[in-house]
């Protein structure tokens, strides 16, 4: 049996999917089990709360790998800040998998900035990480920069940028680097992670197969909408303002848009290419990314710059 917490969620919606399409038995845990197709083949939903620990119990009963799909983004609930939900539920997640005899835990993360500047978002992700490494010694922590997807919310916002401003501001950030990745590759990780004995005990980062600035991203994003899009090359970084802006341009809540942003300020660039080899796949490049993603957007909802 394995369990999928996070199963609401972008990524944790499209691994139960590739999950489900495999045959494998599968438990999903959710704060809100309604929102969750309770017609997946194998399917077993359960209820339950990593941060009050409520229905982790039953959620964990028989189960031999757990991915840890669960993040805070949203704002602090009274003095408890999303950092310290993080930890909480990460801390009473290990107890409880310990308790239950659970094998390992796999884990989707954030890549670390080379030169060492950590956002307070990914500074939680690895603090997380560290807990269940630590907690579960045979689990396994993936991670990732920018998820090229129709539902990935960082490229929804890259896009909505193209789509709806003629003249693109360019931060100092535009030359910061980093190597994207394609979702069905992300989510292919995940999937091999249980059967790969090579990836137990270990945290990976996992990569597209181009690196880019994302100054460049945003240019080849528009390219393939086929849109003229005029950079406008900017002094500083702004973030804090920007931010604002930027969710407003998007549409996308602000406390989502600023952890991201503050990201860009960095390269996040893999430690190490292991990563295909010990999982035995080819990562697609960018453009390839892009164009499935736009395609699949398109089925689900019209893109006014296309």
């Amino acid at each position: 049996m394995e369990l999928i917490t996070g199963a609401t969620g972008y990524v944790g919606g499209r691994l139960l999917e590739r999950l489900s399409r495999e045959g494998r038995t599968l438990r999903a845990v959710a704060r809100d089990p309604s929102r969750l197709d309770t017609h997946a083949p194998g399917l077993d939903v359960v209820g339950g709360d990593l941060v009050t620990g409520e229905g982790l119990e039953r959620a964990l009963d028989g189960v031999s790998t757990a991915y840890y799909l669960v993040h805070s983004m949203e704002p602090a609930a009274g003095a408890v800040d999303f950092s310290s939900r993080d930890r909480l539920a990460a801390e009473q997640f290990v107890a409880a998998a310990q308790a239950a005899g659970v094998e390992r835990v796999v884990y989707l993360g954030g890549i670390v900035p080379t030169d060492g500047g950590l956002s307070p978002h990914l500074s939680s992700r690895l603090e997380v990480e560290q807990i269940l490494l630590e907690g579960l010694p045979r689990s396994t922590a993936l991670r990732a920069s920018i998820v090229i997807g129709a539902r990935s919310s960082s490229f929804r916002i890259l896009v909505r940028l193209v789509e709806r401003l003629r003249l693109l501001p360019f931060p100092g950030w535009r030359d910061k680097r980093t190597q994207p990745i394609d979702e069905r590759d992300a989510v292919e990780y995940l999937a091999r992670t249980p059967r790969t004995p090579g990836a137990e005990g270990r945290s990976l980062d996992i990569a597209g197969a181009d690196l880019l600035s994302y100054g460049r991203m945003i240019e080849r994003i528009a390219d393939l909408m086929g849109v003229g899009r005029m950079p406008v090359r900017l002094r500083a970084s702004a973030t804090l303002a920007a931010s604002a802006v930027v969710s407003r341009v998007t549409e996308q809540p602000l406390e989502l848009v600023r952890p991201l942003m503050y990201s860009l300020e960095h390269d996040l660039l893999p430690r190490s290419d292991e990563a295909p080899g010990i999982y035995g796949l080819t990562p697609r490049g960018f453009d390839r990314a892009v164009e499935h993603a736009l395609a699949e957007w398109e089925t689900l909802e019209p893109l006014g710059a296309r």
